[in-house]
């Protein structure tokens, strides 16, 4: 049975503990495939705001940049207004994407932090791993950097792109094929150095793309960087506001999109229904901005008739 709080993917263990979502590992929570384990639907089957209760797991794939807020603060309150479990896996959105697509994982939702991965989810070629998503929340690309770095001052008064160039500085970003931030990152840099005419820029910056002196797995960055591993990284600005992150501007307009999609053949529908409806609720909304996303409209990208009834009177 998955283990309630999230595990890791890459490179790192399979399984981390919510220890090393305010600092570095420490333990682990039990291996295991996704729970098959069925969901019971509680007789008075929704509260007055209209979100289903009941019991039993919500197996949930999300964005790595969504570690603290999900496991900190929309989890728990999910948990405990809904009398579901909700039980994460977080990881780069497109490594996620490819793990529903080749069903190395199953799992009842999917929040991607790109609409342009979902739509590698959409489409008879893919196989149909969703028939439709809809969008949740935004947040800008920003960089983050660690107080007690040496580097620290000179991030405070001079343009990043110089002081990442310099000798000893310790950068840290996501894989380009594994994750959206990773893209994001690789196309700030290069509209950078358009903007300076250097197209050496990149490079001095980045190294090659494939680095792994400066690659890391989405949801560990933030530990790396409060252990005084990194001396900044490139982070959307929830994930560095809920760790307390000081962060400065790219001056570049880019950022994540996340949205939430229904998994075909959810084992646990019900529950994945009460999450996404719990999201787009007056209490799932507020949270979503307490954890430093900005919320857009949800709209639909796909069919309505595909989008179960209950879920419905969200779309606008």
């Amino acid at each position: 049975m998955r283990c309630s709080l999230v595990r890791s993917v890459g490179t790192f263990p399979k399984v981390i503990s919510l220890a090393l979502l305010g600092g570095m590992l420490t333990s682990a929570c039990g291996n295991g495939a996704l729970s098959a384990s069925a969901t019971s639907v509680s007789p008075a089957s929704t509260q007055s705001s209209g979100i289903i209760k009941g019991s039993g797991p919500v197996d949930v794939l999300y964005a790595g940049s969504l570690v603290g807020a999900v496991t900190k603060v929309i989890g728990p309150a999910f948990d405990r207004a809904t009398g579901f479990t909700l039980e994460g896996l977080p990881g780069g959105a497109s490594a996620l994407a490819n793990e529903i697509k080749d069903r190395v994982e199953v799992a009842d939702v999917f929040i991607s932090a790109s609409p342009s991965v979902d739509a590698t989810l959409e489409g008879q070629a893919n196989g149909i791993p969703i028939y439709w998503y809809l969008y949740l929340a935004k947040a800008p690309l920003v960089i983050g950097y660690n107080p007690n770095s040496s580097f620290a001052g000179q991030l405070r008064k001079k343009p990043w792109y110089q002081v990442m160039t310099e000798r000893g500085f310790l950068l840290g970003r996501t894989d380009p094929k594994l994750d959206p931030k990773g893209v994001l990152t690789i196309k700030l840099v290069k509209e950078e150095a358009a903007k300076l005419h250097d197209p050496g820029l990149v490079r001095k910056v980045l190294g090659p793309t494939e680095n792994p002196a400066q690659v890391f797995p989405e949801e560990t960055l933030v530990s790396r960087l409060e252990a005084g591993q990194l001396d900044a990284g490139f982070f959307y600005s929830n994930e560095a506001a809920l760790a307390k992150i000081p962060t400065i501007s790219t001056g570049i307009d880019l950022g994540a999109t996340f949205t939430v999609a229904l998994v075909k053949g959810a084992p646990h529908l019900k529950g994945a229904e009460s999450l996404i409806q719990f999201l787009y609720s007056p209490k799932g909304q507020s949270l979503l901005k307490k954890v430093g996303l900005t919320l857009v409209a949800p709209k639909l990208s796909g069919a309505v008739d595909l989008v179960p009834a209950p879920l419905r009177s969200i779309i606008k």
